[in-house]
């Protein structure tokens, strides 16, 4: 069921009362007194200041609030301690392992007032039905959540674009404030394509958000002409600085995909403006989640490596905010802008005492007073890994035509945990088929449509992946709408995947014929409804279980999972066959 239209930017924000209060006519609610006030837009720290608070919004902040208290207005006594606006993430994958409700359980506790997320994720599983039902789940929560419409590229043709149709209805929602990450190779490779969805953003007045991952110069200058407003991908301190050049907003990662912090902040020395750099996490597991936390830490390391501790402020509030254009309701304690501060014991040390959002006290001392909403998902998005039947091992077989005893094979080769290159092996040919090589970690890797056309497989050769026997798969590939699997043993394969499709959703490994660990993720064969707590014990379970099978990556799941993606180099796999991302050419296994 659609939930009420909420109202993120209502230009009343109860004015009337927001008024009397700042004259002393009404009484605050809530206020916060005798504060170090970190003020985010003109990087001072003030002494002895107040804050009123009526309803949602900020009246009055000052010296002297007296005359706004009265008996029933609740007060805070921050003598001593220090307030700064609530944390903004400002580019993270909500739809990543866990449900928006238990994610907030954890993330709000420690002072994140606003998220904002991409959506790329359900839309090409459940369509504008499944996305929408995404979007509600994350409304009426305790913080506000705005999302990004997604871009869509991908590297399988069934998967590719959004319609100018239903891009519109969703530009059309207050809560989708941007276009979410476009790749800089779809942009630029495929104009006619890109350019109508970029463009229809644009007259929108919603931001472009940006990806430009290994963008030259001169194809950096060509990608930011289309209208790209950040980029969240630098590494480096260089690339940090040929952006914000051109007039990026850089997002600095630190998360559970990349953790950038610490290079990056050599710019520290720079000597250059940092008004338009933003902290981010670009997606945070649950053991990370558990054991670190979430904006509070990733600021709090900003300062430990060096940062201002101000301008780390700066980077995680005002900057976002003012990068969405949310400067007005977000980022800063001031009046008429939503009542989202932190209490901390001071501006180096980011440990929430008090996490007030929208006029409300959602959390204390670690513990959360405010429970986020549990959302019911429709059938529809319960119901999204579809298979014209169940597999066998023989669907596994790589099948050739070469009267010859082997052959070189086009093979996926791990260069990192996430980087992959093409390389070609030597495999022998036996009655016909392609025979793997456990014995130099070359085994199969196959991708299998869910969705568009249920049951389509492609079939072909990994090495580096470490896994000496059973198999390894998971529905919640990246950019696709693909199960992946990489196999020792083609029964395990099978039997991986059809336990998929049985949970309708979910990550397995399997041994010998039999299920070793699984975690089921049921909502759009992408999200598990348990407890975070649980979903990082099974992930654990699942990681020990491949370590012993050889996998020694940080993060197996995540290195599967990132295979069928259409922006991390180079060579990856989908239902359609290998696809080269310098190029963008599908190909076989077969060279030439």
């Amino acid at each position: 069921m659609t939930r009420g239209k909420s109202s993120f930017f209502a230009q009343t924000r109860d004015s009337e009362k927001l008024i009397q209060v700042a004259l002393g006519e009404k009484k605050a609610d809530l206020a916060v007194v005798n504060a170090r006030l970190v003020n985010v837009f003109t990087k001072e720290i003030l002494d002895n200041i107040s804050v009123s608070i009526k309803g949602k919004w900020i009246a009055a902040v000052g010296n002297d609030l007296k005359h706004c208290i009265g008996a029933k207005t609740e007060v805070i006594d921050a003598k001593g301690k220090t307030i700064i606006p609530g944390l903004i993430d400002g580019h993270t994958h909500l739809a990543w392992l866990f449900t928006a409700n238990e994610f907030l359980k954890h993330a709000m506790k420690g002072g994140t007032t606003t998220i904002i997320t991409e959506t790329l994720e359900p839309f090409p599983v459940s369509g504008y039905d499944g996305l929408v039902d995404f979007l509600e789940s994350l409304k009426d929560q305790p913080i506000k959540i705005f999302s990004t419409a997604p871009f869509m590229a991908s590297i399988s043709h069934a998967s590719r674009g959004i319609s100018l149709e239903t891009l519109k209805k969703l530009l059309s929602r207050e809560d989708i404030i941007g276009l979410g990450e476009s790749y800089w190779q779809s942009v630029i490779q495929n104009p006619d394509q890109s350019l109508p969805i970029l463009n229809e953003a644009l007259l929108s007045g919603k931001r472009l958000e940006g990806h430009s991952a290994g963008a030259s110069i001169n194809r950096l200058n060509a990608y930011i002409a289309t209208g790209i407003s950040s980029c969240h991908e630098p590494i480096k301190a260089d690339e940090v600085l040929d952006r914000l050049r051109l007039g990026l907003y850089v997002m600095i990662r630190e998360g559970s995909i990349r953790s950038d912090l610490e290079e990056i902040a050599k710019i520290r020395d720079f000597g250059i403006d940092f008004r338009r750099l933003i902290l981010v996490s670009d997606g945070v597991v649950p053991k990370d989640l558990l054991n670190k936390g979430y904006m509070e830490f990733i600021v709090q390391k900003a300062i430990n490596c060096g940062f201002d501790p101000i301008t780390a402020i700066q980077m995680a509030t005002l900057n976002v905010a003012e990068h969405f254009s949310l400067d007005g309701i977000i980022g800063t304690i001031a009046p008429g802008r939503y009542a989202d501060l932190l209490l901390i014991p001071d501006e180096e040390t980011i440990t929430a005492e008090y996490v007030i959002s929208s006029g409300q006290i959602i959390a204390q001392n670690g513990n959360l007073l405010k429970q986020p909403r549990r959302h019911d998902f429709s059938k529809h998005s319960t119901t999204s890994v579809h298979l014209s039947r169940k597999l066998s091992a023989s669907d596994f077989m790589v099948k050739i035509q070469m009267p010859a005893d082997e052959a070189q094979i086009r093979t996926i080769n791990m260069v990192t945990d996430l980087v992959t290159s093409e390389i070609l092996v030597t495999l022998p040919i036996s009655a016909g088929e392609i025979i793997q090589d456990i014995s130099k970690d070359i085994i199969k890797i196959a991708a299998i449509d869910r969705t568009h056309n249920p049951g389509k497989i492609f079939t072909g050769l990994i090495k580096g992946f470490g896994l000496k026997a059973g198999a390894f798969a998971c529905s919640a590939s990246w950019d696709t709408t693909d199960i992946i699997v990489i196999g020792a043993d083609d029964a395990d394969m099978a039997l991986a995947v059809n336990r998929i499709f049985d949970l309708q959703g979910g990550a397995v490994v399997s041994l010998n014929g039999k299920i070793e660990a699984e975690l089921p993720l049921p909502v759009f064969g992408l999200l598990s409804e348990l407890p975070i707590q649980q979903i990082a014990e099974k992930n654990e379970t699942i990681k020990n279980k491949l370590t012993n099978l050889g996998v020694s990556f940080p993060d197996p799941l995540l290195s599967l999972i990132a295979l069928t993606g259409a922006a991390i180099p180079f060579l990856r796999i989908c239902e359609e066959g290998l696809v080269n991302l310098k190029n963008g050419q599908t190909v076989g296994i077969i060279p030439g």
